[in-house]
């Protein structure tokens, strides 16, 4: 078999990923491999030359080494069979969730293929890319997911920031299919249309369906969804609710909102096209009350250096819906931002509930759903929090 190029990592680098995490940042290599190949396979080694294992290499990233095997290149190959393994793997495990047809079949480093994720929504799928060794095979993946799932249309969504750092271009294309992505899924008896070529992110937030489910099953009264989207909590909602309003900025996804919840028959669905910042100040100010609010925003610190600023953002949105909730009203508080830890947003929640001078009970934490598992020692695959309070 010939030789790998090799990657040699500093003493810090080593012990990283000998403790478990995956990654290597450029500034930990000390020799970089000589290869100008896309995504390449490397073997990495200590300062003392010792094995760590292989890795996908990325020639422009800040993110220098995403490792894939600590076994060696004579113990393992990594090839295509090998990812189609990994991609199998990934697929199997998601069994534990029959009958689902929206969810994640892969997630990235969580299921042993670095920076490569694929949604699943009914007979479509769209495939995301954010490592330059995942972005050279996804053409490769995308045949191999279709052979395994039998779907008509695969999608690739790389247009996300994260292909800015990789140093990669964004892109919106067909990989298998032809004419209109167009398809619908479920996300328990409520049914959802989703363009995976024209829609946020790759078509919908899948990591907050069991959220959105949990959801309805607590809410009560008239509830306020706000950053709503496609409707994802506030068609939960409306099943137990006597009311539910429906905040979204964006005009696509408020129509949107409006024609999934006629499709379903949720006629207790109301939809505001409005900023939920300037929403929730003006129900604050008017002095309207609702038994039940979410608070859904997009990730409002994609840097450690704008926490602070989102922390502000986060404090208000969260003052201002406890201020508006009715006594034992409940509050469904979530944030995307990988950089806000557990901790430092439970500790946001509370700060604002002694600021709204509301006693709180914290009913449940929660995290995604088990289609998006975490990855022990990688915090960046921990991103979603969802608390569920009580405001006394």
């Amino acid at each position: 078999m010939p030789s790998l190029p090799t990657a040699r990592v500093s003493l810090k680098g080593a012990k990283t990923l000998r403790r478990g995490t995956p990654w290597v940042y450029r500034t930990e290599l000390t020799e970089p491999p000589a290869t100008d190949t896309p995504g390449a396979v490397v073997a990495v080694v200590d300062p003392q030359g010792n094995p760590i294992g292989q890795a996908l290499y990325a020639r422009r990233s800040p993110l220098a080494l995403r490792l894939l095997t600590r076994k060696g290149p004579n113990e393992e190959k990594v090839d295509d069979a090998f990812f189609i393994r990994r991609l199998e793997a990934a697929l199997a495990r998601r069994a534990v969730l029959p009958g689902r047809d929206g969810l994640r079949l892969v997630h990235g480093e969580a299921d042993l293929l670095p920076g490569f994720f694929v949604d699943r929504y009914g007979q479509g799928l769209t495939v995301q890319t954010l490592s330059e060794g995942m972005d050279a095979r996804k053409e490769m993946l995308a045949r191999a997911l279709v052979e395994r799932t039998g779907v008509s249309h695969v999608v690739c969504r790389d247009d996300a920031s994260g292909r800015d750092f990789e140093s990669l271009p964004r892109e919106v294309r067909l990989l298998h299919g032809e004419g209109s992505a167009r398809f619908t899924y479920h996300e328990g008896d409520n049914r959802f249309d989703v363009d995976l070529l024209g829609d946020m992110k790759t078509g919908a937030f899948l990591d907050q369906v069991d959220n959105h489910l949990r959801a309805g099953e607590l809410g009560r009264g008239e509830a306020l969804d706000c950053f709503s989207y496609h409707g994802g909590f506030a068609l939960a909602l409306a099943k137990h609710c006597t009311s539910v309003l429906a905040v979204e900025q964006d005009a696509k996804a408020a129509s949107r909102i409006q024609s999934n919840a006629e499709a379903n028959g949720r006629a207790n669905v109301k939809v505001e096209n409005g900023n939920a910042f300037d929403v929730l100040r003006r129900f604050d100010q008017e002095g309207r009350r609702f038994d039940t609010i979410v608070l859904d925003p997009p990730g409002l610190a994609k840097r450690r250096e704008g926490l602070a600023t989102a922390l502000r953002a986060y404090h208000e949105l969260n003052l201002r819906a406890l201020r508006c909730l009715k006594p034992d009203g409940l509050l469904v508080t979530c944030s995307c931002s990988g950089k806000l830890d557990r901790q430092g947003f439970e500790s946001m929640v509370l700060d604002a509930a002694a600021d709204a001078k509301r006693p709180v009970q914290i009913l449940e934490r929660r995290g995604a759903g088990l289609d998006h598992p975490v990855l022990a020692g990688l915090t960046e695959t921990e991103y979603l929090k969802a608390l569920y309070v009580r405001a006394l």
